[in-house]
């Protein structure tokens, strides 16, 4: 495709990721059409510098009508309806994969009628199964976990097999990891942090999950990278998988906190169920070898391990 200036849409425009994903297509000479819903969100489209464009993903008809006027020659896929706190998430998630599902496969199949030459779409790097190591593209998402992460890894993986399915366009699939950055949950004002401080959360069990996390911004260029690269997958990840009970207690350290207390795993089972034990002790982290060479972007290293 080589690297000439594309016409982009990018769904999902207003989030912490589509913003500085906007203005780097600007940067990078795109042409830049943002999708949203609401009035302050196509406000923030139009002060980035894209092109704001009201929509409502859940409508097909509508889908079909705007791709067919915008006539794009690339879309990014970057919806979600995830709340401001992650307490909430078990609550919103219907309407998160609602939103993805139906609402992406409408804004998928009007891309499909339009002829888009190439569909970026929002995957999941940290609901990966690395089978004991760090997981690649070739591993599968953990469709068999308890609860909403058993959920969550279906949806992304029902999304996985509908952009590489895509067979009149070049599909890619990005796995981010935990986004961590300004708007996000993970940042000194992020409502993870909130919770941390007023001593919430606690470690359980051994915390020997792996995280990868992805700062937005380190996000945004990898994707903007995408839109010429090989299609397929890829772990848009940073070079630093930690151990749940390595990062918690220094990124409480970093944004102020007290440290987190530990929670014997039978005590968090009877309290908050299978879900919260598997969180903090089977996630694998991902490696972003394929991301680095083909992508060729340079993760920083995360602010909380690096005081």
């Amino acid at each position: 495709m080589g690297n000439q200036a594309m016409k982009v849409l990018v769904a999902g425009a207003s989030g912490a990721l589509g913003r500085p994903l906007m203005t780097r297509l600007r940067d990078a000479g795109h042409e830049v059409w943002g999708l949203a819903h609401r009035p302050e969100s196509l406000k923030a489209v139009e002060k980035l510098g894209a092109r704001p464009v009201k929509g409502d993903a859940l409508d097909r008809s509508g889908m079909f009508t705007l791709l067919e006027q915008i006539r794009p020659e690339a879309v990014i896929d970057q919806l979600t309806s995830l709340p401001a706190s992650p307490f909430d998430l078990p609550r919103r998630l219907p309407a998160d994969r609602k939103l993805r599902l139906e609402g992406g496969g409408n804004l998928f199949d009007a891309a499909h009628a339009c002829q888009v030459r190439r569909y970026i779409q929002q995957s999941c790097g940290f609901y990966l199964d690395g089978d004991g190591g760090l997981a690649t593209e070739a591993s599968p998402l953990r469709i068999g976990a308890p609860g909403n992460i058993g959920e969550s890894a279906r949806m992304y993986a029902d999304l996985e097999n509908r952009v590489l399915g895509a067979h009149s366009m070049e599909g890619v699939g990005l796995r981010y990891g935990f986004f961590y950055g300004p708007g996000t949950w993970y940042w000194p004002d992020g409502a993870f942090s909130t919770h941390l401080s007023r001593g919430e959360i606690s470690l359980v069990g051994a915390g020997s999950s792996t995280f990868s996390f992805i700062h937005v911004d380190d996000a945004a260029q990898a994707t903007v990278a995408a839109l010429t690269a090989a299609a397929g997958l890829y772990n848009v990840v940073d070079s630093q998988p930690t151990k749940m009970a390595e990062w918690l207690p220094a990124y409480a350290n970093w944004i102020g906190a007290e440290a987190p207390s530990d929670l014997g795993e039978q005590e968090a089972l009877r309290l908050m169920g299978e879900e919260s034990v598997y969180y903090q002790n089977s996630l694998t982290g991902a490696c972003n070898r394929k991301a680095l060479e083909v992508l060729g972007f340079m993760p920083r290293r995360l602010p909380w391990l690096d005081r």
